[in-house]
């Protein structure tokens, strides 16, 4: 998705980014996309975890 993005792209995404948000606001909006993206890799692996588990239990079956 964002291979096609090269070094001074992301330069102006973030210059961009900086002005929209602000210096002071910036540490937490990347806290909170941390978190977003913690919970989803939690949520993801929980989901493949019962699969798997559902999957034996059919198999045991």
């Amino acid at each position: 998705m964002f291979s096609g993005l090269h070094g001074t792209e992301w330069i102006i995404i973030l210059f961009v980014v900086l002005l929209i948000f602000g210096p002071t606001q910036l540490p937490k909006l990347m806290k909170t996309i941390g978190e977003g993206i913690k919970a989803l890799k939690k949520a993801s692996s929980d989901s493949d975890s019962s699969e798997t588990s559902a999957d034996s239990k059919e198999k045991k079956q």
